[in-house]
């Protein structure tokens, strides 16, 4: 496909996945909300409790019934279709991006995966991990939600642990999150949809609700609760490569899902008391601590090297001299699909419109450069063009060096 035409679907979609996530979890949110502030004192008889807010201009009251009002209503609102589209759109965007390219985006350098079976198991990934949470879900651990919690974020762990060995930083990030998207919608399409048409149909013909139902909707509600801010991470984690291009990507995925369930169960109790408000400043230092502990080593680039010398600054003519070499290796490794016209037939523009075809733009660019070849190793992407260790570091050597280019 004419990657013009492949950038403009790319776009289209992910802004409808974007919009249909926003109302999904943005419904959770408010609905989360609403219920931890009804008024439960002295409700009205039938009701659990009401509230009232004010927002654009307007007053509203809000009242919710202890099952359902004595007639039903004619209209009633159903929140499904926002959790539907953002999984179908995903999945649109995950064939779009990754896995019509498979080679470049998805298959892990050196792991000798073929890219129909990358994609196979990237498929496969999301199947599984919807059967295997399933599974967990209505056995004895069903019944201890605590434990049940600790099992899952194991799983995931793992899953993201064993992707990483066969994908790209990127691929296993996205799979990771596309694995907690399908589990968050399966719960919806399988369990809590279910559970409220059965009420309803209950209430309509007067007989006594199945509570196991209602039980299994709210225990996945909490599920679906809990992982939105994990998922929100994933969705722009390729922003930061640091994090999906670090040797241990699983570990610091775990640690910042661990942050934002952190952060998450804050917001979800701070309505009865403040006693998890701890939850915050962890939340924050374990993102400093995150960061302390990923960070690269200072001397890496120059570490490459045996010799003494290495690490004192160039010359201006050594500086000179090493960016010819510097230079050729940016040409043959980087501007296949970073030039102004991009011989990579992926790439319609350069990606990110990081251009690099003159000694200016590669001076320029000295720290994306330096960040995405020495640092984190994930550019080229896939490693297509072949770039070595050596050259990586004589990279990050001619930053060192000040990047002189003459």
């Amino acid at each position: 496909m004419d990657p013009y035409i492949t950038e403009w679907l790319n776009l289209a979609v992910r802004w409808v996945h974007m919009i249909t996530g926003v109302a999904w979890i943005g419904a959770s949110f408010y609905f989360v909300w609403l219920e931890n502030n009804l008024n439960r004192e002295n409700p009205k008889e039938g009701l659990s409790g009401d509230l009232w807010a004010i927002h654009g201009g307007g007053i509203y009251h809000l009242e919710k019934y202890k099952l359902a009002p004595p007639k039903m209503p004619e209209t009633l609102h159903w929140f499904k279709w926002e959790a539907y589209f953002t999984w179908i759109t995903g999945v649109a965007l995950l064939t779009i991006v990754f896995y019509s390219n498979a080679d470049i985006y998805l298959v892990k350098p050196g792991s000798g995966i073929e890219p129909m079976t990358a994609v196979a198991i990237g498929v496969g990934s999301l199947i599984a991990g919807w059967f295997v949470y399933d599974f967990l879900c209505d056995s004895a651990l069903g019944k201890k939600p605590m434990l049940l919690g600790i099992v899952l974020f194991v799983f995931l762990v793992f899953a993201s642990w064993a992707l990483s060995l066969v994908f790209s930083g990127r691929g296993a990030y996205i799979h990771v999150g596309a694995i907690i998207g399908t589990i968050m919608v399966g719960n919806v399409f399988r369990i809590i949809m279910p559970a409220q048409r059965g009420l309803v149909k209950a209430i309509e013909e007067g007989t006594e609700p199945d509570p196991e139902l209602p039980a299994k909707g709210l225990l996945r509600s909490r599920h679906n609760n809990y992982l939105t801010l994990p998922v929100l991470f994933i969705m722009i984690s390729n922003h930061f490569p640091s994090t999906y291009g670090n040797e241990y990507n699983w570990a610091i995925l775990a640690g910042l899902s661990v942050i934002s369930v952190l952060v998450r169960h804050y917001f979800n109790t701070r309505h009865g008391s403040q006693k998890y408000a701890w939850t915050i400043p962890t939340a924050a230092l374990g993102l400093v601590c995150l960061a302390f502990v990923s960070a690269p080593q200072s001397n890496a680039p120059s570490a490459a090297s045996s010799h003494s010398h290495d690490a004192v600054a160039p010359s201006g003519n050594e500086g000179a001299t090493m960016f010819v070499s510097v230079k050729g290796i940016i040409l043959e490794r980087c501007t296949v699909c970073h030039s102004q016209s991009p011989t990579h037939p992926a790439f319609a523009t350069a990606p990110a419109g990081v251009i690099l075809d003159t000694p200016e733009q590669m001076q320029l660019e000295v720290s994306r450069i330096v960040a995405q070849t020495v640092t984190t190793n994930i550019m080229p992407l896939g490693n297509l063009t072949q770039m070595t260790q050596e050259e990586r570091a004589l990279i990050g050597k001619w930053a060192e060096g000040g990047a002189q280019i003459q």
